[in-house]
């Protein structure tokens, strides 16, 4: 079978991308790895297919993490099928993923690169009032269409993210295993870096993870952020510098711990486009 192949990337976060919107795109797990495989396909980090709208929305994303299953929400992913979408000629980005809802839009808009504003899920109060972010003595999880497990760290350029992002990833505590977010607070902003599940390294960039890192980083009272209130409420935005470029999140803090209006700003950029037999 011969696919027509997109790269693109966000911050270093690269995927491949299928047009899937006549519905005849079925890859099994083999075909999805040998396709994001940096040795015998095309290489990425994951693979999405971009289908048709219902009416309702104006496409659907799939994530597929780099080792074949189909996977959780992808932010910088999510972000580069709105770019993708952008050059196939889509004026309105209102999409679903495996989370839900998602809305964007391309704040600048170029043949290869695109910045791209996505609205992430909101983090709501659970069930009996209890907030969205759990508190461990080294860290703290939550889920922002993925889950995260986030640690400060005091030396981010030189620390083990290999081993420590491995150890942390099967750690028990997570039923499911988890991505894991290293934080360094710099005066511009944070730093992060990530060992992300199934791709099973440290990625150049996550999205999910970059939100995850921003919101705890704001719960745990660091302040290298603007912030303005609207009420009772705080509208924050943090830098995120990644290893492979620079993002922005921005979000509303309630007081009782919640989260919404959270979104994910960066580039998306289109690598090449290939056919591949698989």
């Amino acid at each position: 079978m011969k696919l027509h192949c997109y790269k693109y990337q966000g911050a270093g976060n690269d995927f491949v991308i299928l047009d899937n919107r006549k519905g005849d795109v079925n890859l099994t797990d083999e075909q999805v790895h040998r396709l994001c495989d940096r040795r015998f396909g095309i290489g990425s980090d994951g693979l999405m297919l971009l289908g048709a709208g219902d009416g309702r929305f104006d496409f659907t994303m799939r994530y597929f993490n780099a080792d074949g299953p189909e996977g959780t929400m992808c932010g910088n992913g999510g972000r580069c099928l709105v770019a993708f979408a952008a050059h196939c000629g889509i004026k309105k980005f209102e999409f679903t993923a495996i989370d839900g809802y998602h809305r964007a839009e391309v704040l600048e808009y170029g043949p290869s690169r695109c910045t791209v504003r996505l609205k992430m899920r909101d983090l709501p109060l659970m069930e009996g009032g209890v907030k969205p972010i759990e508190t461990f003595s080294d860290g703290y999880f939550l889920d922002t269409g993925s889950p995260h497990f986030v640690q400060f760290v005091d030396d981010i350029d030189t620390f083990d993210v290999d081993r420590e992002g491995k150890r942390l990833r099967w750690d028990s505590r997570w039923a499911k295993g988890t991505n894991v977010n290293f934080v360094q607070p710099v005066p511009e902003g944070i730093k992060v870096r990530t060992y992300e599940r199934g791709v099973e390294a440290e990625t150049w960039a996550c999205g999910t993870g970059c939100t995850a890192s921003s919101i705890v980083s704001f719960y745990h009272g660091i302040k290298s952020f603007t912030e303005s209130a609207e009420g009772n409420d705080k509208r924050v935005k943090f830098a995120v510098q990644a290893l492979g470029d620079r993002l922005a999140v921005d979000f509303i803090a309630h007081p009782d711990g919640s989260f919404e209006d959270i979104y994910l700003t960066g580039p998306a950029t289109r690598v090449f486009e290939t056919d591949m037999e698989i």
